[in-house]
This record gives structure tokens, sequence and C-alpha cells, in this order.
């Protein structure tokens, strides 16, 4: 390219921030160094050169309650953030996932009449809920970069251009942990068998499923041979789930480190885990997984108004049958958690079914050639030279 084009970028949480570093590198590296950066980003995208307009974490809220004493910063910010593009005229404003903010910011860049192109990376997920989101998201947005494979055409029949660029997950450690390493470091004889038990990454989930998880692995256990239990968990809950499992007379290795949980998944048998991304670094880690979750019954008559999916888990959804069992609201109970998980511990066949079909969705999830985040680069440069 002639020029150095501006590109501008906005992540709202941590997940973005790491999107748009490794999206920030893969374009440096396509222009060989001639582009520049500006937007809001986090520690991943500064380390890439950004300059933060502001903090990312002034972004970082989630849920109704905690949002409205903030409503009116957040406000301001997306105003300061507006007027911002409108000065610069990038090249192309780049818009990652948080939806609440970025896509509000997206809107009003089109409202303003600028000729600045408006990618949106992260599709919406309007094939679980809310479909109507395809059309409106349609009327504002230049191109939409998604990371699942059957997303495009849900967009592209309401007028919006759509990349399939690729999971994320695919570059990241799953599936290149050391089992070996992990079974020595923690005394595991390499005989014994490991059980991985994921009840999730928020504390309310781990309230909710960890009980009715440790009840499942304790009728496992019962008339076969000791195996070990890992729980991976974030580093600000790992001491709540170490007591909590403690306080139910259960012992389990308690790990805190990404890299120990890819070390845990690569040694690893079995898992058990709550519905959420960590099934999906499961199936790449080829590991046979038993997904569960529940949820206060008010809330999923609620919801289950409203999602569309015929799957929870994304393993599932992307291959569009039962790949991992799922055991949902009042069949999450320890007897059938067990059985479940005893058929995949003691079935050679179920197990290697679930584990090829691992391998499928690993092949649907890259894109052709190149990794998701260069595909991810490759397309924002087309957009760039589409407006040229």
């Amino acid at each position: 390219m002639s020029q150095r084009p501006l590109v501008y970028l906005i992540a709202g949480e941590p997940s973005g921030d790491l999107l748009g570093g490794s999206l920030m590198a893969a374009l440096r590296r396509q222009t060989d160094g001639a582009i520049a950066f500006a937007g809001i980003g986090g520690e991943k995208m500064i380390a890439e050169g950004l300059e933060s307009s502001f903090p990312m974490a002034e972004l970082s809220v989630m849920g109704l309650v905690e949002v409205l004493p903030r409503l009116r910063q957040l406000q301001r910010r997306g105003e300061e953030t507006v007027a911002e593009i409108g000065r610069l005229r990038p090249a192309a404003l780049v818009t990652i996932d948080a939806p609440g903010f970025t896509l509000r910011v997206a809107e009003r860049v089109k409202a303003l009449g600028v000729d600045v192109p408006r990618i949106h990376y992260v599709a919406p997920s309007v094939w679980a809920w809310k479909p109507g989101r395809a059309a409106k998201v349609a009327k504002y947005l230049t191109h939409l970069m998604a990371l699942l494979p059957f997303e495009p055409p849900y967009f592209e029949k309401e007028g919006l251009s759509c990349s399939f660029v690729g999971h994320p997950a695919i570059e990241g450690m799953a599936g290149k942990g050391d089992g070996t390493a992990f079974r020595i470091r923690h005394g595991i004889p390499l005989d014994r068998k490991i059980v991985v038990m994921l009840p999730g990454s928020r504390l309310g989930e781990v309230e909710r499923m960890l009980g009715i998880f440790l009840k499942a692995l304790r009728r496992l256990q019962e008339g076969r041979q000791p195996f070990t239990v890992v729980v991976p968990a974030p580093a600000y809950l790992a001491d709540k789930v170490r007591a909590a499992i403690a306080a139910a007379g259960f012992a389990a290795i308690v790990t805190e480190s990404e890299s120990e949980k890819f070390d845990a998944f690569a040694a690893a048998d079995l898992a058990l885990a709550k519905s959420g991304t960590v099934t999906l670094e499961l199936a790449l880690s080829g590991v046979p997984t038993v997904i569960a979750y529940r949820i206060n019954w008010l809330t999923h008559l609620i919801v289950k108004r409203m999602i569309k999916a015929p799957y929870a888990g994304l393993p599932n959804v992307i291959l569009g049958c039962s790949l991992m069992p799922e055991l949902l609201q009042g069949d999450c109970n320890p007897r059938s958690l067990a059985t479940e998980l005893a058929r995949l511990l003691d079935d050679p066949a179920a197990r290697q079914a679930q584990i090829d079909g691992m391998a499928e969705v690993r092949r649907r999830l890259s894109p052709p050639d190149m990794t998701p985040s260069e595909a991810a680069a490759a397309a924002v440069l087309r957009v760039i030279d589409g407006k040229r």
C-alpha cells in the first residue's frame, strides 16, 4: 500500500482485547508495518502499539444492575469515541464484540455520514436468539467477521457482507498442552485416570454447579479404580473452589493458570463441563466430554422462549448433532451425569466416536490456508482496498 492507513479499533472486554491484539499483529505483518492504529483496548492491544483513548476497563461492565450507575459515563465515552472517529476519519473502524457499546458507536458513526467503513468482529449469535438482530446490524455495518462457519448466511440474506474468519481458539493453547509434564508435576501415575471438572468461570455458576458435579463424580467413583480430579479455575475463584471442595470432603487438584489448564486437558481421560466456550477448548484438545448446565427455573422458562438453537454446546452447534451429551436443567443431576460419564470412560467405541467428531470441529473452525487472525486481517484490508 502506498499510504499508511489508520485503523480505529474498539474492544470492550479482555476477550475482545485478545482478538484485537492478534488482529493488529496480523495487520502489521500483512502490510509490512505500513499501518497505524488508534482506539480503545487493553493490555494486549497496547502491547501491539495502541494508545488507548481511555482505559478499556471503563467499558467492562456486565449486567443491568451493574451498568445503571455507570450509564452516564458510558454514554459520555460513546460520544467522545464517535467524535474522535469523525475527527480522525480512519481508513476503517473495527469494533470487537462487546455489542452494547461497540455497535452503538458503529451505528452513530454511520449516522455522522463520514466515509468510514464499519467492520464488526464477532457476529451476534442470531442463530441462538433474537434473529431480528441480523437485519438491524445490516443497516449500519459495512462488513461483519464471523467466528463460526455457518454464520455468514444469516447476515448475507439481509444484505450485509460477512466473512468467516475462524475461531480464535484455533490459535490458542487448546490441543497443545503437555499431559506427561502435568502428571509429573502433580505426582500422578501414568496409568491413573484423570477427570477434569469445569463448573464455571463465574462465582454464581460455581455455586450452582459444583455440588452437583461433586456428587456425580462420587457416583462415578463407585466400584472402579480411583481417579484424580482436576479443576481448572480462574485465579480469582481458585481459593473459593478449593474451600468448597474441601468442605465437601472431596480431594481434587485445583489449578489457576491457562497453561496448567491446557496441560490438564492433554492429560485428561474425561471431562465434565458447564456449557460454555470451554467445551470448544475441550473439543480442540480431544477430551471426551459431558456438558451440563442448570439455571434458575424461572430464568429457564423465560430464556427457553428466546433460544432458537437446538444445542447448548458449541461443538454440537457446529456439527449439528449431539457429539457431546448435554444434560440440562432437570437432566443435570448426579445420577444422570454419572451414567453418561461412565459410558464415555468405559465404552471405547463411544470415546472414539466423540474424538473423531472433535477432529471435524477443528477442521470446520479453521479458515483455509491461514490462521483466524490472519484471515481477519485480510478481511479488514479487503474492505479498506474496496473503499479506495
